[in-house]
Parts: structure tokens; C-alpha cells; sequence
């Protein structure tokens, strides 16, 4: 070959180098973009010089990969880090959290016990209900806009990871279509595919597999296909079945039919950060909140109506709450099968912070509504089914943590499922339900107790008006009600014959003489009671301490101005377990706040630490796969001198051949 070709060889070959040296420092900045080398090889059998073998790109795919699944999980503690980091500046605010409100309402009512007639005391009670009634509206209204916002969020991530597999989907095919031309895929179009595959870890974690080493295949951690060739198959936002306030994710098959994806299917990247946030934090943040609203204010309402106002009427409820919710799947056999959620207030102590899921299933004939089934719940925040002694069915009326259902039980069928809120957004009804001072019951009921003949008087505890207008519920209720009881055990009601009362939750006759029998019935005799029983009459209940022959008279007091009793037990809630029968409420307040508080921490460390692994994967990556302006200058000028070396050869062979023409 002679000195012209293998010249001309080597001056193509330096400039393909610094071509590819040009095009390295042109896309130093460009995302994604991998360095090029230029590859090349002597020239082939027979010939001399020098021939470019191709231009390679300098990816890694093992770091890639790794890279990738750091991005997905920096991304979503950062999205979470960013989501939780506003419930924490809510709840930890020392001036407008609740600690202090609460607080401030409990000292107003012991001023009023000091002084249970002075209208500023009232005032100032009632001036501190609003306050904190207005305060868990306005933490209600935050967290419901956080719900709304998310909402909203994952509606912009799915679409933006619909565009992303689309996108990856045609560039599977423009590959493929320059493959079949030039035999081999152009560098951008390789980087592009990659970059777009990063961009899809970062919004949500996915699978890739590569087909023959050159087809990218995108898949869901459970396996569902994203991208499959040319093909991708989309997400969707939707309504969930359970909640329809609640947007989740669903999957569009190839058929066209979308399937509700469980919460969990989707992790890591931005839209896992969301979705996780939301199911461990936010949801069960509101709930802690609307817990507090209602153990609050049912608890007080109760005790509230256990006392008497100055205008000598029976208290009323003091604060106002929301009722639970309840929603029927989408797929039940019918769509009006729930008909009441309503809170069971005399076990409010039972209730939860969390949802539930209540099912129907079929035991060949169970305890449930016309024998169809029995009644599966299951808490959500932990996945666990309430145990059969806390869940009772009676009187068409589902029980169980603290809440009662009632069904439209001739068109239940198995399977059907509800979704079951029994205090998610309570505290947005929050707010006082007095705003007539007088109204305030301060003073207590008047209970007299005497002795007949030489006996100890008749001893009861735990006397407890249920619900408002319980004295008018009475026989005689201008009347006293007056129990009489002796030795034996035997319970006369002077003013309330010929009525039915309960004993130990059974109906009791009251025959015409104010005997208590021993059921209902012509057959029922006197009944025996005894200490410990607890008895029911109209709105009251007490029960007796101990059996003597004694008399008690109970009545509406006379709302005397110096009577703080009432005002004096509404304080002692302060200090009981009123929150979940476990917690006190500034307890339970603490423990909310300490628990976003340790998960903030949590979420900060690990993102630090997951960013820390990130950043050093990038490094590696970009130390085989990114551009160096250093070695990229070095290369410009080493080529240059290459391409001047291999023209000066063909300027010297054009040299040569003219002296020997001109030996002519």
C-alpha cells in the first residue's frame, strides 16, 4: 500500500478521534450523556494504516444499575423527608400546637369550679372550648390538604411515568430500526434510553431486563410489565374502591381494563415516597388527632351530663364532633348496603387510632345478618384481624372499637367489604355545642341516702346519667326517684311501677307494688340482688357497693350557686385514661408528637446516609462514563499532532513521487 493511503488512512482516523474528542467537550453538561472513545485497529490483512473500528460508548451497566436503585430510594426519603417535615413543624410549635390549648381549657374549668357562678369563669370556659375546637378544625383542615395535595401529586407522577415508558418504548424501536440499517445503534439513542431508565427509577422503583443485550424490558417489583418492546402498558390515577376520597394507582392491562394496584406495590421513587408517607404518617396522623377530638369531647359530653345547670336542667353535650364515615367497595352487590356508622359511646374508651376493613365472609350459616356469615375486621395500620371477643353482632348492630354499624342485612352477600373511618376526619366537626352560659353544668345531681332502722345506708357507686333528658325519662320526673332495699336483697322503685328497668344489662318487670322481678313475665318474681349488679332506670344507671336495708333518693339538683361538683369531676379528666383506655389526653398528645418527631429523624439520617451511597456511585460513574475537560483538552491536542504527523506523510510521499518524475 503506499505512503498516500496509509497517510490518508491515518488522517481519517485523527479525524474521527477528534470528532469524538469535539463531541465529548460539546456534551460535557448534557444529561445523561456517556464519554466516547474511538476505537481503532490495524488496518485489515493485506493492507497498511490504520482503520476505525467504531466509536464506544463508556457505560457500565452494573454501576448503572446500582446507581439507579440509590436514586430510587434517595428520591423517595427525600419526598417523604419533605412531606413529614411539615407534620412536625405542625405538631412541635409550642405556641400553636395543642398541648397549650388544652391545658389553657383545663385550667378554665378549674376556675369554674373555684367560682361555678361567676359569669366569667363560664365566659372564660367557653372562651377556651372555642380556641381548642377551633384549633383542631384548623390541624384537620391541614392534614385533609395534605391528603388533597397528594392526591394531586400522584395524578402528576403517573403521568409523568406514562410519558417516561412511552418514551422508552419508542426508543426501543428507533433502536431497533437503526440497528437494521447501520448494524449498530447510535450512541445518543443508547444514552437516551438509559437516561430515560434513570428518570423512571427516580419517580418509582422498577425492573429492567435486557432482552437479547439490546431490547430494554421494564417491568413493576411484582413482575406487571411496563415496557415490553415496543409496547407500554400505563398506569393509571383512580379513585380507590375502599375510599373514593383516596387517589391510587391502577394498572391498564393489554385488554384495556384497569386493576386497582395494592398501596404497596408501588415503592421508592418520588411516587413511593408519596404513597408511603401517606399510608405511615399522614393517615395515621389524622388519626391520632381525630382520636384526641373524640375521646375529648365524648368523654366530657358524658360527664357533662352527669351534672345540672343553673337554670336546674339536666347538662347537655358540651362539645360537637363528627360522626365516623363509612364507605361500601365499589365491587359490593350493592352500593347502599352501609346504612349507619355511628360511635358507641359507652365504649369510647375502645377506640383506635386507625381504619378498618370490615368484610362479610360465610361460615355456612354464622352469627351474621339472616345466618349468612359472620363479619371479618381487619385494622389497617397493622393488617390485624380485631379479635371474635371484640367484635359483636346483635340487634342488626355490628360492634367493635368503639363504633356501631347497621347494614341493610337482606342484601349482604359474602365478600362484600367496607371501609370503616371511625375518626380519620373527626376533629374537622369539631366545635362547642353551648353557647347559652347558664347552659354549663356545674353543679351535680343530689343523691340522698338514709337509713332504715338501725342499718347502714344504702351504698351505690358509679351513678351515671346515659344521655340527655334522662330524668324526663322517668316515670314521675318532677318526682324523686326512690330506691328502696332490704337485707334481702329485694329493690322496691316507690315512683316508677309497672315499668321494665335493667339489671346487668336484662330486662327487669317492675310489677304495680315498684317490686323488681326476676325477668319479665306473669312467672317473675321478686328478684334477689346483690353487690356488684348494676341497675338501669330510664336514662340512670348506678351500681350497688353493698346490700343493707337502706333507702336513696336521687334527683335534679336544685343548681344552687355554690354546687362545683360536676365542674370539679369535668376537671379529673385531665388526668384520666380517656384516650384508647390507655392514655391521658396530654399523654396521648405527647406520644404523637414523639413518634413524627423520631420518624422525621429517622427519614433525615437515612436520606443523609442513602445520599452518601448515591453520591459515591455517581463519582464512580462518572469517573468511567463522564467527560474530563482535563484529559478531553490532552486528547484535542494529541490528535492534532496526529493529524499533522499523517499529513505531513502524504505531503512527503507527494514529495518523493515529484523528485522521482522530475528524474525524468
Amino acid at each position: 500500500m503506499s505512503m498516500f493511503s496509509t497517510g490518508l488512512s491515518g488522517l481519517n482516523a485523527a479525524q474521527n478521534a477528534l470528532n469524538t474528542t469535539s463531541n465529548n467537550i460539546s456534551n460535557v453538561f448534557t444529561p445523561g450523556f456517556n464519554r466516547e472513545i474511538t476505537q481503532l485497529g490495524e488496518g485489515s490483512a493485506g493492507t497498511s494504516g490504520v482503520q476505525v473500528d467504531g466509536i464506544e460508548r463508556q457505560f457500565n451497566q452494573y454501576v448503572a444499575t446500582q446507581l439507579n436503585s440509590a436514586k430510587t430510594e434517595s428520591s423517595a426519603l427525600e419526598t417523604y423527608n419533605g412531606q413529614i417535615s411539615q407534620i412536625d413543624d405542625l405538631l412541635a410549635d409550642r405556641d400553636a400546637g395543642l398541648a397549650p390549648l388544652m391545658q389553657d381549657f383545663f385550667s378554665s374549668i378549674e376556675d369554674l369550679a373555684s367560682s361555678p357562678s361567676d359569669p366569667a369563669s363560664r365566659q372564660g370556659l367557653k372562651g377556651t372550648a372555642d380556641t381548642l375546637g377551633a384549633q383542631f378544625r384548623s390541624f384537620d383542615s391541614y392534614l385533609q390538604d395534605m391528603q388533597s395535595n397528594i392526591n394531586g401529586q400522584i395524578e402528576d407522577e403517573v403521568t409523568q411515568v406514562n410519558n417516561i415508558t412511552q418514551q422508552i418504548a419508542d426508543s426501543n424501536r428507533e433502536i431497533s430500526l437503526a440497528r437494521a440499517r447501520n448494524g449498530e445503534a447510535p450512541n445518543s439513542l443508547l444514552n437516551q434510553r438509559d437516561e430515560l431508565v434513570s428518570n423512571l427509577n427516580e419517580r418509582m422503583d422498577s425492573r429492567l431486563n435486557i432482552q437479547d443485550g439490546k431490547t430494554y424490558q421494564v417491568s413493576l417489583p411484582n413482575g406487571q410489565p411496563l415496557v415490553t418492546g415496543t409496547d407500554s402498558f400505563k398506569l393509571e390515577a383512580v379513585k380507590s374502591d375502599a375510599d373514593p376520597q383516596r387517589i391510587v394507582v391502577g394498572y391498564e392491562d393489554g385488554g384495556g381494563n384497569t386493576v386497582e394496584l395494592a398501596e404497596d406495590t408501588i415503592q421508592g421513587g418520588s411516587l413511593g415516597g408519596l404513597m408511603s408517607f401517606r399510608a405511615e404518617t399522614l393517615d395515621k396522623t389524622q388519626n391520632q388527632i381525630g382520636q384526641l377530638a373524640v375521646s375529648l369531647s365524648m368523654k366530657f359530653n358524658e360527664q357533662h351530663q352527669q351534672g345540672v345547670d343553673l337554670n336546674g336542667e339536666q347538662g347537655k353535650d358540651f362539645f360537637e364532633v363528627r360522626s365516623p364515615e363509612g364507605y361500601g367497595n365499589a365491587s359490593n352487590s350493592d352500593s347502599d348496603l352501609l346504612t349507619s356508622v355511628e360511635f358507641d359511646s359507652d365504649k369510647i374508651g375502645q377506640l383506635k387510632a386507625t381504619d378498618y376493613t370490615v368484610t362479610v365472609t360465610n361460615n355456612n350459616g354464622g352469627s351474621g345478618p339472616n345466618g349468612k356469615g359472620d363479619f371479618e375486621v381487619v385494622r389497617k395500620d397493622t393488617g390485624e384481624v380485631v379479635k371474635a371477643d371484640d367484635v359483636s353482632y346483635d340487634n342488626e348492630t355490628l360492634n367493635f372499637g368503639g363504633v356501631k354499624l347497621s347494614f341493610d342485612n337482606a342484601n349482604l352477600s359474602e365478600g362484600d367489604s367496607f371501609e370503616i373511618q371511625p375518626v380519620r376526619q373527626a376533629a374537622s366537626g369539631m366545635d362547642t355545642a353551648i353557647g347559652d352560659l347558664d347552659k354549663i353544668a356545674a353543679g351535680s345531681f343530689e343523691i340522698e341516702q338514709s337509713k332504715m332502722g338501725n342499718s347502714d345506708k344504702i351504698d351505690v357507686s358509679n351513678v351515671k346519667v346515659s344521655g340527655e333528658g334522662a330524668f324526663a325519662n322517668l316515670a314521675s320526673p318532677d318526682d324523686p326517684l326512690e330506691l328502696e332495699l332490704d337485707d334481702n336483697g329485694k329493690l322496691s322503685l316507690g315512683n316508677f311501677s309497672g315499668s321494665t328497668i335493667m339489671v346487668n344489662g336484662e330486662k327487669r318487670d317492675v310489677d304495680g307494688s315498684g317490686v323488681v322481678q326476676d325477668g319479665t313475665g306473669a312467672s317473675a318474681s321478686a328478684a334477689t340482688l346483690s353487690a356488684g349488679d348494676e341497675i338501669t332506670i330510664g336514662g340512670i344507671s348506678l351500681t350497688l357497693d353493698s346490700v343493707s336495708d337502706s333507702t336513696l333518693k336521687l334527683q335534679e339538683g336544685d343548681a344552687s350557686s355554690g354546687d362545683n361538683r360536676n365542674a370539679l369531676a369535668m376537671q379529673k379528666l385531665q388526668s384520666e385514661d380517656i384516650v384508647g383506655g390507655s392514655a391521658t389526653l396530654s399523654g396521648a398528645y405527647g406520644s404523637m408528637v414523639s413518634d413524627v418527631g423520631n420518624r422525621t429523624n429517622i427519614t433525615e439520617v437515612n436520606l443523609e446516609a442513602r445520599q452518601g451511597l448515591t453520591d459515591q456511585l455517581e463519582a464512580v460513574q462518572q469517573s468511567e462514563s463522564g467527560v474530563n475537560f482535563d484529559e478531553e483538552a490532552a486528547n484535542l491536542i494529541q490528535y492534532q499532532q496526529y493529524y499533522q504527523a499523517n499529513a505531513k506523510v502524504i505531503n512527503t510521499a507527494s514529495t518523493v513521487l515529484d523528485t522521482i518524475l522530475n528524474l525524468r
